[in-house]
């Protein structure tokens, strides 16, 4: 509860609902050595996949209802500490400065203080054969 007043403090109430939007539709895939698979309705229950490379860097896939987002948290070294790809972030964070994060960092903060995220490690092979079928044209 004092949590939820504290965000209310930084961030505009559409921002929040929106982020606990998506952490509470539980959409998900889950990861079985490497592939993704489809979880039907009833066994959904995770928005937020944490993905580690054997070399230990972290990214958080968060499922939407148009597309899967690509975020990254706690950036070193960089003007901002996080970093999401869909494109509501491109332009209300980067380009107008409007807001400090898309409902996609949110949620992802969220879930990974709430202990929702689906973690797995990555192998190369399989790093390789997903960073190949994104950049295919």
């Amino acid at each position: 509860e004092e949590s939820l007043h504290k965000l209310h403090d930084v961030f505009p109430d559409s921002l929040i609902l929106a982020a606990l939007d998506l952490i509470d539709q539980r959409k998900g895939f889950c990861f079985y050595q490497d592939k993704p698979a489809y979880v039907p309705p009833y066994f959904r229950s995770i928005v937020v996949t944490e993905s580690v490379t054997p070399w230990g860097f972290v990214e958080y896939e968060v499922l939407s209802s148009t597309a899967t987002h690509i975020v990254y948290v706690g950036l070193p070294k960089t003007l901002m500490s996080s970093y999401c790809t869909c494109p509501a972030f491109n332009f209300t964070v980067l380009e107008t400065g409007q807001s400090l994060m898309c409902k996609h960092v949110l949620a992802t903060r969220l879930a990974i203080r709430l202990g929702l995220c689906v973690k797995q490690q990555i192998s190369l092979d399989y790093l390789a054969t997903s960073v190949s079928l994104r950049y295919q044209r």
